[in-house]
């Protein structure tokens, strides 16, 4: 059918055009019954026109009068069935101009939009905006009896500026950081009186909306939008802050105040009550305080941080027992090392971080992750809303200095961005320690010494820019990085012999590029991809033998500390990712997710220093690793969001290759092919608006890493024969979240997992010759539990988590055969945290702030071996720890700058702290932290 009428109108005042769909509707079946053509004037009226006596469907004739009529009969005009608002353009707001577009529409079969194009142009960013609104309509279609066939009409989309506000009205603004300058378009604002009646409109392309007619009195103003508002009034309800509006009701010239809520879960809700497993972790409080990301993260139920040393030291990160590589770490959804941070999750600065979104077990597909145990995904600043600035800057104990630069800026007519950050930590880390020291005659005895070689250095920074909220792009963003680190070495596993002059590092450089837009008709991209250079440096040639007072004692003394040889390696691997997600929104509650992630690594290096100059050179192996995971997604919605439903399915693919440049090696050469699939499903049920329940299974797949595959080759062998680890993984949990009570604020989850895991990657050997092995299973069974309460006006805050780990080996063979059914030794299986918040407001001046803070955590003693090995009395055991900290900070705030200052105190009864055996954490510590933003 090729007819062409004009249809409704849109308008910079979203409420009018929302009521007159259905008038504007009736109007352009009207006219196109009639053979005619109506411009919409207005909501309610049209004036007919004449069409061309020749409009008919392609490659038929023109028809006899009384074949057009016979045919108006059975032909029926296509309707509107869902009106999208299209974004008041920007510099024409600014500007004050309006402006009318007529659309050329091309309507397929199925109702939907095919082409939209601009038939009368009205120009300054009208046409683009009225297409992009069109192209997401959907009709019902046109019908030849009662048969859906395609059609044309023409379609007039009007642009007015919202008028001053009268007597009765009601305007206002909603900004939400954490999304783009424009992403609060279409956000919907319903005004609810207090005798149940109600007015709904939406919110202009700048997030500005206006109610006319409304009636005196106190009323409600609930805005339906996703991120989190900061306002000039403090309010909260449903985890949402009031937006920067200041909203009044007027009558009579004289304003009222009314009661205002932005009731709209923030991005970091809508992953909590979504079917993912996931714990999500907001770090808005904790960028104030003198913690790392390794601390905060410890704090979480079902994880456990463990570490050798103080700053920079070598983490060990654990999620529901399983660990290292098993869990897969991202940032903004690129693998953390390849996006700057290949010296692990406790290292990246807290101050760049928005929150951490912890998926335990079943992970989802966008991440394109072969984890086994789980991922975490640390979400940087996405709030591009406003030009920023922030910078910290720490000092304490054992000469720890911590620096932090941060800013962005958008052009909001251009839609043009720019964002940099940089930061710089060091840490002398000379902490004392017990141990003990060898005399003159080979005897140990106790000894109270000082850490003397464990310095840390590192520094980085990015700088990214790109664009948002074009018609081509919704956001398009080019990031660059640079990092670099260098560690001291103090000694081995165990504090036996020190170690003087040996370093090791990093250095990471790199380049991705992010594109998201929708590409109509329900279908969204997310896209990105890019390049990652690592240069890795290991030297030990000290001619040296040190002691525990730091005395080097050169007589006799073979070069190199570590080993019988010296050691000068450096390596270098370069890597290419992308990651590729679909969205095709079938239906509000019905949509289909299609995830790939291809990643390809290669890796050689060169030791300078070999002991035997003609015998090959084990580093300069030409090595690769292609990994590839699909993923595809189906989301189901249901009963007014009460159920939801995931399932999903997984491809793992891994070609690991090595090629040696010696000759007739070809012990040297070997590649190897791995295809696995995976199976996944999750469910959410809402029992009430504050009690939900989850459920989730995954059959989960981890690929072994380079790092596994192809060892150091000074300490770790490669193994180019190691096989994936599989898990059967099952969560299943219950989530209280009550908020705005007359009580306060109550919270409460519990959760209980299940993995059931074969062929664990586990490094064994001696302090000589390792090399990581497929050896075991192993099964775990976890139980946490987390409550939590908040005081009205939040004066006071008060949180704890525990969590309980059986976590057994099931091998009945192999090199842990013996051990079937003991509990996987050196790690701990019962911890808990305990937090309480206690604010001041208003105490020096009008927008200040004194808080103040305690954590505790307590880990139960645990075996550093096979509890059924050996007597018991004579184990080693890594003691029960009680540690507790405390800070004092004060925050004064003008408009939306503040200037913090915190002083915290760790381990405050110096307890002797130990996360591995014979290696002692750091006693009491002191720290001061200064953040400002503007």
């Amino acid at each position: 059918m090729n007819t062409e009428a004009p249809a409704r109108r849109g308008s910079a005042r979203p409420s009018r055009a929302r009521r007159s769909a259905g008038a504007a509707a009736l109007i352009a079946a009207g006219a196109l019954l009639a053979g005619g053509a109506a411009r919409a004037q207005d909501a309610g009226a049209a004036s007919p026109a004449e069409p061309p006596r020749d409009a008919a469907p392609d490659g038929e004739a023109p028809r006899a009068p009384a074949d057009e009529s016979r045919e108006a009969a059975e032909n029926h005009p296509p309707v509107l069935h869902s009106f999208v608002e299209a974004d008041y353009p920007a510099a024409a707001l600014a500007q004050g101009l309006q402006g009318t577009v007529v659309l050329r529409l091309s309507i397929e079969a199925d109702g939907r939009v095919s082409a939209a194009d601009v038939a009368q142009a009205a120009g300054h960013g009208f046409d683009e905006a009225a297409q992009a609104a069109a192209q997401r309509f959907l009709f019902s279609p046109a019908r030849r009896g009662d048969t859906p066939v395609a059609s044309r009409i023409l379609y007039a989309y009007e642009f007015h500026l919202p008028k001053a506000p009268a007597s009765g009205a009601l305007r206002g603004r909603v900004l939400l950081p954490g999304a783009s300058a424009l992403c609060v378009a279409g956000a919907e604002v319903l005004v609810r009186h207090q005798d149940g009646s109600a007015e709904r409109t939406r919110t202009d392309g700048e997030g500005r909306f206006q109610l006319d007619g409304l009636a005196p009195g106190p009323c409600v103003v609930i805005a339906e939008a996703s991120g989190v508002g900061r306002a000039e009034v403090e309010t909260e309800i449903a985890g949402a802050h009031v937006a920067e509006i200041a909203l009044r009701l007027v009558q009579s010239g004289e304003e009222a105040p009314i009661e205002v809520t932005v009731r709209g879960p923030s991005e970091a809700e809508r992953r909590r009550q979504s079917a993912e497993a996931v714990t999500v972790v907001e770090t808005d409080r904790v960028k104030r305080e003198t913690s790392d990301m390794g601390e905060v993260l410890a704090r979480t139920q079902g994880v456990g941080v463990r570490r050798e040393g103080g700053l920079g030291s070598a983490t060990r990160f654990s999620l529901n027992g399983l660990t290292g590589d098993q869990v897969r770490f991202f940032l903004d959804g690129v693998p953390l090392e390849l996006a700057g941070y290949p010296f692990g999750v406790s290292n990246v600065p807290v101050g760049l971080v928005e929150r951490v979104e912890i998926y335990s077990g079943v992970v989802p597909v966008r991440l394109g992750a072969d984890a086994l145990g789980g991922a975490v995904d640390l979400i940087t600043d996405q709030d591009l809303c406003a030009s920023r600035a922030g910078a910290s800057y720490e000092v304490g104990s054992f000469d720890t200095h911590r620096a932090a630069l941060a800013g962005s800026h958008l052009h909001r007519p251009s839609g043009l961005f720019a964002r940099a950050s940089g930061f710089f930590d060091y840490a002398k880390n000379d902490y004392p320690v017990d141990t003990e020291v060898e005399d003159e005659r080979g005897r140990f005895s106790p000894a109270h010494v000082y850490r003397f070689h464990d310095a840390y250095r590192s520094a980085g920074g990015h700088v990214e820019l790109g664009v948002v909220d074009r018609p081509w792009a919704r956001r398009l963003r080019l990031r660059a990085f640079v990092t670099d680190y260098d560690k001291e070495y103090q000694h081995k596993l165990v504090m036996r012999v020190p170690y003087g002059g040996v370093t090791y590092g990093e250095t990471s450089a790199g380049v991705n590029l992010r594109y998201e837009q929708p590409l109509g008709r329900g279908v969204s991209l997310d896209a990105v991809g890019g390049y990652a250079y690592v240069r890795g440096r290991f030297l030990d040639v000290a001619r040296c033998d040190y002691d525990w007072m730091g005395r080097c004692d050169p007589e006799g003394a073979e070069p190199g500390e570590t080993d019988v040889v010296p050691h000068d390696q450096v390596f270098w691997d370069h890597s290419a990712f992308a990651r590729l997600n679909v969205e095709w929104r079938i239906h509000p509650s019905h949509a289909v997710r299609l995830a790939a992630a291809p990643t390809y690594v290669t890796r050689t290096g060169d030791e300078r220093r070999q002991s035997d100059p003609d015998s090959p050179d084990p580093l300069a192996d030409r090595r690769s690793v292609l990994a590839l995971v699909n993923g595809l997604e189906y989301d189901l919605d249901l009963l007014e969001d009460r159920l939801e439903h995931l399932l999903f399915v997984k491809q793992y693919v891994q070609r690991v290759a090595s090629e040696s440049p010696v000759v007739g090696d070809p012990a040297r050469d070997r590649d190897r092919s791995t295809h696995r699939f995976g199976i996944g499903d999750a469910l959410r049920y809402r029992l009430t608006p504050w009690l939900y329940g989850k459920a989730s299974y995954e059959w989960a797949t981890r690929l072994p890493s380079p790092d596994e595959v192809f060892g150091d080759n000074t300490f770790i062998a490669a193994n180019l024969g190691l096989d994936p680890e599989i898990s059967h993984n099952v969560n299943l949990g219950l989530t209280l979240d009550a908020r705005g009570t007359p009580a306060g604020a109550f919270r409460a989850t519990g959760n209980g997992s299940l993995r059931a895991a074969d062929r664990l990657i586990v490094l064994l050997g001696n302090d000589r010759d390792q090399s990581y092995e497929n050896v075991h299973g192993a099964r775990s069974l976890g139980v946490e539990g987390s409550v939590g309460w908040t005081s009205p006006g939040e004066r006071l805050a008060l949180d704890g988590n525990v969590t309980y780990l059986d976590f057994r080996n099931t091998s009945s063979e192999g090199a842990f055969g013996a051990f079937e059914g003991d509990r996987i030794p050196n790690r701990p299986y019962l911890f808990a945290n305990g937090s309480a918040r206690l604010l001041f407001r208003r105490v020096f001046a009008a927008e200040d702030e004194v808080g103040l803070t305690w954590n505790s955590r307590y880990v139960h003693e645990y075996f550093r071996t096979w509890e059924s090995l050996g007597r018991r009395e004579s184990k080693q055991v890594i003691p029960s720890q009680l540690v507790h900290s405390a800070g004092l900070g004060y925050v004064v705030r003008r408009g939306r700058a503040s200037l913090s200052t915190t002083l915290e105190m760790q381990n405050l009864t110096d307890e002797r702290v130990f996360d591995f055996f014979g290696t002692p954490r750091p006693g009491r510590s002191f720290y001061v932290k200064t953040t400002a933003e503007l």
